[in-house]
């Protein structure tokens, strides 16, 4: 089933069955002032081709005003807030999305156990709706820390997010159906909506070596790749040890060594506006 899949996004996106497709995506745009100007030039000088936008996060706004036209940005569906000393919260009334020391839920865990999927709905479809007012031509959608997509009671929400905005969507390939305990990327298909078939949801600090196997392991089909770039500053070393890796994240994706990399590969770089576009094509053909 993968295999047939696989070949049908590919064709679906004008490519062979055998062509190897990178969507290069950056996370956390909105976060930091410092993640803004990392993800901007990663997508303006580097080798990334899309990113997704923390729409309840602080730096939102100057993340929109300082878009391009033609910029490839998703919703990165937040709903978790893990830095102890900078928060953020809902844009919608949701008690159960509150943690008691403000802002979000700061783990998946207290997350999970707390929030009603109702409230997780109207937050979803709040986030959406501010990108598209703020002007952003929504691509897809990511959540942060994969926080619905894993949980059977959250990801009916996903799918019915993506479903009325008709947007692709993240997937992990490197969770099973068994480990998972439904079948996610079934449930994704029989609604039409589109995900890349391979994505490794690794939430680790720092992307070279992964991103780097990933590259040298490249497989026919679209890939995911993702990256957190922040450029060095005061602002983001105040949050800790944690930004080391997002710093190097902005020096990799703006290299020379990960052009080459790519380019070895045979890898066609695509964003997921190419993944939407064929969505909503084939959904009008239905």
């Amino acid at each position: 089933m993968d295999s047939y899949v696989r070949h049908s996004l590919n064709e679906a996106l004008g490519y062979s069955n055998d062509a190897k497709l990178v969507v290069l995506s950056c996370d956390d745009l909105g976060a930091f002032h410092a993640s803004n100007e990392g993800v901007l030039q990663a997508i303006h000088d580097g080798s990334a081709t899309c990113a997704s936008l923390m729409v309840p996060a602080p730096w939102a706004r100057h993340a929109v005003q300082h878009l391009r036209p033609g910029d490839d940005i998703g919703v990165h569906i937040t709903l978790v807030s893990e830095h102890a000393a900078y928060r953020w919260g809902p844009l919608t009334y949701a008690p159960s999305l509150q943690s008691g020391d403000g802002g979000f839920p700061s783990t998946l865990d207290d997350l999970w156990e707390h929030a009603d999927p109702e409230e997780v709905r109207r937050e979803c479809r709040a986030q959406v709706e501010r990108a598209m007012q703020w002007g952003v031509d929504v691509t897809h959608l990511a959540p942060h820390l994969t926080a619905i997509t894993l949980r059977p009671e959250f990801f009916g929400v996903y799918l019915d997010v993506a479903v009325e905005y008709q947007l692709p969507i993240r997937l992990p390939s490197s969770i099973s159906t068994n480990d998972a305990g439904f079948d996610f990327r079934g449930l994704a298909r029989e609604e039409g909506v589109f995900f890349p078939d391979h994505f490794d949801h690794d939430w680790s600090s720092g992307s070279r070596t992964r991103v780097l196997k990933a590259i040298d392991t490249l497989q026919a089909g679209v890939t995911e790749i993702h990256v957190q770039p922040v450029i060095d500053s005061p602002e983001v070393r105040a949050l800790g040890a944690v930004c080391q890796g997002w710093i190097d994240d902005f020096t990799f994706v703006t290299s020379a060594e990960l052009r080459d990399a790519l380019r070895a590969a045979g890898a066609n770089l695509i964003g997921y506006r190419h993944i939407r576009d064929a969505m909503r094509a084939a959904s009008a053909r239905r």
